[in-house]
């Protein structure tokens, strides 16, 4: 089952302060666009890690996020 769904809106949480993508995206607010599946739970071994979110940001620009780095955006 996965946790997000396309068309939810989220919010990025990378934890690692560390993570190179942490400066460019940790905080930022999208909705999921699209849900790609792939075999990273060979390396993982986690079912929920076949999922790779895209998410399109407020300005338009997407990326793609693993369940872990992904929460549920926070209702205004």
């Amino acid at each position: 089952m996965r946790r997000f769904e396309v068309g939810d809106r989220v919010r990025v949480d990378i934890p690692d302060t560390t993570d190179p993508d942490f400066d460019r995206f940790h905080g930022r607010h999208g909705e999921i666009v699209d849900i790609l599946m792939d075999d990273a739970d060979r390396e993982t071994s986690d079912q929920r890690d076949t999922h790779l979110f895209t998410v399109e940001f407020d300005d338009g620009s997407t990326h793609g996020f693993r369940w872990r780095d992904l929460r549920p955006a926070q209702k205004k």
